[in-house]
């Protein structure tokens, strides 16, 4: 279904620029935002580090001990994985 969105320039640029960064195609850069969005907290695995905050953005669950720069490093190479999981479970009717 074809839909126009009304973005600012320097998002648009920002989003594109990112898509080809990826080698992919703004499109499917929407798509994926939008599927994570809409996706249910339940797919977050118990142990996640992640979790979904009150207006269903995924951020790093809060943490009372600090972390060390190997799981920051760890949490960066990583970042995509879950989301990247997440997105397959959805769209192949999985969750």
């Amino acid at each position: 279904m074809k839909t126009t969105l009304d973005l600012s320039d320097d998002l648009l640029v920002a989003a594109k620029a990112l898509a080809a960064q990826r080698k992919t195609t703004l499109k499917a850069m929407v798509e994926h935002a939008l599927r994570r969005e809409i996706a249910p907290q339940e797919n977050l695995a118990p142990d996640s580090p992640y979790e979904v905050g009150p207006f269903g953005i995924l951020s790093l669950k809060k943490r009372t001990e600090g972390l060390t720069a190997k799981q920051i490093r760890h949490l960066i190479d990583h970042q995509h994985d879950e989301e990247d999981s997440r997105i397959i479970s959805i769209s192949t009717g999985n969750s």
